[in-house]
């Protein structure tokens, strides 16, 4: 079945870890075996070859840039200048793996269906489609680079990464929008950017949700209700979402999928960390809605983590292919599931990109 991943990092591990996303994931884990600067060195699970094996043929690709103040703790650039140069140098990694002929950017609606036609009639020479966004707005100096941003393609935003940001207050961190963030939401409202609410904590998503009327998905978010953390979204929030006609995507990092998970400790194994975690996600949102219309797939694989912090029966992201016979298993007839694996994100841009 033809897959949408609505969040995967493509850029940050080629610039920031150094990985040849043209090669296997097999030949990128044997470049990285002696390799021990993060705990997933070897570990990898995603490459144009993985995602050509898994039908992937269409995902939601991140620029990401962190500008923190000398009172965050968390690692970042120094100014949102230096930022600004990060995610401009991972564009330019996007664009040199177009020339190459292995992704194409997709802006609009034309090019969106265009792509999916392609795909469909001739799989092997279509380039993987990839729609431009930006994992936190730090990077974004003023306004004025938000137009350059969307000229260059960027097609989707999330105000806020982890901790307190320039226009929003993200995961782990507590703060409203304010004054620039709520500028920053009207300018994204005008430019008919979609706005990704994750990583918003719960008082700027609130604050958001009352700024903002624009088009809003979450790429890459699971439920609270199964793991208690301000990273997943309540019932409340969700059900906000689904009224707005937006869509969740799903995702695969173990420690939003079970409660307790401690990292370099915990283990997909003895956790109990399978793909069935990522259905029951799946099935809750479903619930919620009351049809299967809401919910996709986005799953951060190779999002700072690997196969240490994935389900233990995913080794490559071509592993997502198991996923509609899961769905199968609970009870999902051929339309529901391919509204989950595809349609829904592909209705919603249709619907925003008019």
């Amino acid at each position: 079945m033809f897959i949408f991943d609505a969040h995967l990092d493509l850029a940050m591990n080629a610039m920031e870890w150094n990985r040849d996303l043209r090669w296997t994931v097999e030949d990128i884990r044997k470049s990285e075996q002696d390799l021990t600067d993060k705990p997933d060195r070897g570990k990898n699970t995603v490459s144009f070859d993985a995602m050509r094996q898994g039908n992937i043929g269409l995902c939601v690709a991140t620029q990401i840039a962190r500008y923190v103040k000398p009172e965050n703790p968390l690692p970042g650039w120094n100014s949102s200048q230096q930022a600004w140069a990060q995610t401009q140098g991972q564009l330019a990694w996007y664009k040199a793996m177009e020339a190459d002929g292995f992704i194409k950017q997709i802006t609009d609606k034309a090019t969106l269906n265009a792509h999916l036609k392609s795909w469909e009639e001739d799989r092997e020479n279509t380039p993987i489609g990839y729609i431009l966004s930006l994992e936190g707005a730090d990077s974004i100096i003023d306004l004025d680079y938000l137009e350059k941003s969307y000229e260059q393609g960027l097609r989707a935003i999330g105000p806020a990464h982890y901790g307190p940001g320039t226009y929003a207050f993200g995961t782990d961190s507590v703060g409203g929008i304010g004054a620039k963030g709520k500028e920053l939401l009207k300018k994204v409202q005008s430019l008919n950017i979609i706005l990704d609410a994750t990583h918003l904590c719960d008082q700027s998503f609130w604050e958001t949700m009352n700024a903002y009327q624009g088009p809003v998905w979450a790429s890459h978010n699971n439920c609270r209700k199964f793991v208690n953390h301000n990273r997943q979204f309540s019932d409340e929030q969700l059900l906000e979402l689904i009224d707005r006609d937006a869509v969740i995507g799903t995702a695969l990092d173990a420690w939003m999928m079970v409660p307790n998970w401690q990292r370099g400790k915990s283990t997909p194994e003895k956790m109990g960390v399978t793909l069935d975690l990522m259905v029951q996600n799946i099935d809750h949102i479903c619930q919620l809605a009351g049809n299967s219309l809401h919910v996709g797939i986005g799953t951060d694989l190779d999002g700072g983590f690997g196969t240490e912090q994935s389900p233990s029966d995913l080794d490559t992201i071509a592993d997502l292919q198991k996923i509609p016979e899961l769905l199968r298993n609970k009870g999902y007839g051929t339309e529901d599931i391919s509204n989950i694996m595809h349609k829904n994100f592909i209705r919603f841009l249709n619907k925003t990109w008019k």
